[in-house]
């Protein structure tokens, strides 16, 4: 990978800012600036908004899906209760 050095001056205050937020995450100050504009990416923003309107949508669906889910289990358990009954009945199982 072809780097380029990009060099900006800092207040002292910003310096250590960046030092202490740096220090924090475990990477070094070019790291923690490198991912922050990669963060900013306007492509990445908008993927980002559209994931949270796909979480927000599973979100507002879940109680409907294990509601569904738990009215399927139930008529389950009642097909084999049922089977299991008329297969006594019919003197095949015990």
């Amino acid at each position: 990978m072809h780097t380029e050095r990009v060099t900006f001056l800092a207040t002292p205050a910003l310096k250590a800012t960046l030092t202490a937020r740096a220090a924090a995450g475990g990477v070094s100050i070019g790291e923690y600036i490198r991912r922050k504009v990669e963060a900013d990416d306007p492509e990445e923003t908008e993927a980002a908004a559209e994931l949270a309107a796909i979480v927000g949508e599973l979100v507002e669906a879940i109680p409907d899906m294990k509601a569904r889910l738990e009215r399927t289990a139930s008529t389950i358990e009642a097909a084999i209760e049922d089977s299991d009954r008329r297969l006594r009945e019919a003197g095949l199982r015990q």
